[in-house]
């Protein structure tokens, strides 16, 4: 049975999807359980990166952060509706502009995953400058970083060519 090009693209973005979720959901199982393991002692240690499990329960950087179990669903069920509206812009791009939203939707499935089976989303990544310490991140807010640097920059390129060519 041969692929047709559709086909083949379907397979590559779901590929895509799919290693973004498995590398988050690896990180986190293996930060947790060694926090479990080791009674909460850091995972690493040094000049400019920590790594300790410290558990979100709100959104992008622990932001919006709610005691309301209402409050936190209704969040949850919004996050879920972005992401199906990133599903469908991921369906209608093509190039740099889908990778970017594949990237985005990755990240953001990995963190809906993680509020809805544990109530929160497990971040470890600290990054620091002596006493200056930076948001508190996983591998999910990495990707989904990264795919709105693309998504940006796929605008400002874009906008660009545009008044270029008038």
């Amino acid at each position: 049975m041969k692929l047709n090009y559709f086909n083949k693209i379907f397979y590559l973005n779901f590929s895509i999807f799919c290693f973004i979720f498995f590398l988050d959901r690896a990180s986190k199982i293996f930060v947790i359980d060694f926090h479990e393991k080791n009674f909460g002692n850091q995972l690493y240690s040094s000049a400019y990166l920590n790594v300790n499990l410290v558990w979100n329960e709100g959104v992008a950087f622990g932001l919006l952060s709610f005691k309301e179990s209402h409050l936190y669903n209704f969040l949850t069920v919004f996050i879920a509706v972005v992401i199906f509206i990133i599903f469908i812009m991921v369906l209608k791009n093509d190039g740099l502009k889908r990778l970017g939203l594949l990237f985005i939707m990755g990240g953001a499935f990995g963190n809906l995953f993680d509020r809805i089976f544990y109530n929160a989303v497990p971040d470890f990544l600290d990054l620091h400058i002596g006493n200056f310490h930076w948001f508190i991140f996983n591998i999910a807010d990495i990707f989904i970083t990264i795919g709105v640097v693309f998504m940006i920059l796929m605008e400002y390129l874009g906008n660009n060519e545009k008044i270029k060519n008038e």
